[in-house]
Formats: C-alpha cells, sequence, structure tokens
C-alpha cells in the first residue's frame, strides 16, 4: 500500500491495518521529510486521543492530514504507532 499526495509517496508498506474504512501505516514507514507534528487532537471514545500531522509537499501543505494514536486505549491497541490519511490523500494498492 501507498499514500500519496501531491505527487509524492507519503507512507508505503506491505504490514498496514484496516480499521473503520481507513488503512494505518506503520510509524516508520511514513516518509518524515513531508511531515510537521500539528496542534489539532481529537477523542474517540474507544480509540482514545488522535494527534496530527500536517503534510507538506511540493510548497502546498495539506493540514491535519495524518493521525495517530500514540496512546490508545486498551481496544485498539493494534494502531499504537501507525499513521492514517484522509484530506484528498489517496490510499493505492501496490
Amino acid at each position: 500500500m501507498k499514500a500519496i499526495w501531491n505527487g509524492k509517496i507519503l507512507a508505503e508498506s506491505k504490514n498496514t491495518i484496516s480499521l473503520e474504512g481507513n488503512k494505518y501505516f506503520p510509524k516508520d514507514s511514513i516518509n518524515n521529510e513531508f511531515f510537521d507534528e500539528s496542534n489539532h487532537h481529537t477523542t474517540c471514545p474507544w480509540k482514545g486521543e488522535a494527534s496530527y500531522y500536517s503534510i507538506n509537499a511540493e510548497g502546498k501543505q495539506n493540514e491535519n492530514a495524518a493521525w495517530y494514536y500514540p496512546n490508545p486505549k486498551y481496544a485498539a491497541k493494534e494502531i499504537k504507532d501507525f499513521v492514517a490519511f484522509w484530506k484528498g490523500v489517496e490510499i493505492v494498492e501496490d
């Protein structure tokens, strides 16, 4: 699987997790040069608090377009250290 935005491969892995219609990529599979930590957070009742990244590629910014759960609740422990995408990030199979 690949996560692509603005012509750049943001993440690539064969070890993604599918959850609630999203593909979660291992954190070590993301291309760090495109990611900036965001101060944005949301809370899911069963997963816990999500943190966000903004994506910068080819001079464009996609604010809060990736999220992860640094300390997920027990029910979502499998997605710890995994990153998911939205806001126009395309997920494609290899």
